[in-house]
């Protein structure tokens, strides 16, 4: 069975309570629920962990692969613009990574417009909201070997 390890950054916890012009008013338990659905009807394991600790989020990549996981998503929020030590982590580990994010950071202030994890991922999906979970979670499957 495929496992995938979700992965969320600093502030994602407030989904559905922040910035909901921006981010919607999905909250990010619900974006689990959807994304345990539709791995349950593509033969996936999913399991979750947010933190908006950096150091919990290197160590959980670090230990994917040990823990039989065959892909990681991830959105960095934040640390995507700013984690030398997420972007060195996910370079470190042998499975694919999906990074996503639920808004187009190509089309928000400058200072979002460069992901520094993007260059060690398989690939990059932003700006299609809570659909941006769902079709990295269909790309991460495609990508396990």
């Amino acid at each position: 069975m495929k496992k995938i390890l979700v992965l969320n950054g600093p502030n994602l916890n407030l989904l559905g309570a922040r910035e909901k012009s921006v981010y919607g008013q999905t909250s990010l338990e619900q974006i689990n629920q959807l994304l345990m659905e539709k791995a349950r009807g593509i033969g996936v394991v999913v399991d979750f962990f947010q933190s908006n600790h950096e150091g919990e989020l290197v160590q959980r990549i670090q230990d994917a692969k040990a823990l039989g996981f065959g892909a990681i998503i991830i959105n960095p929020a934040a640390y995507t613009h700013t984690s030398v030590a997420i972007r060195d982590a996910v370079s470190a580990v042998d499975i694919p990574v999906v990074e996503v994010h639920i808004s187009n950071i190509y089309a928000r202030e400058e200072f979002r417009h460069k992901s520094i994890i993007a260059p060690a991922v398989s690939g990059q999906i932003s700006g299609f909201g809570v659909n941006s979970y769902i079709l990295g979670l269909e790309a991460a499957s495609a990508l396990i070997l």
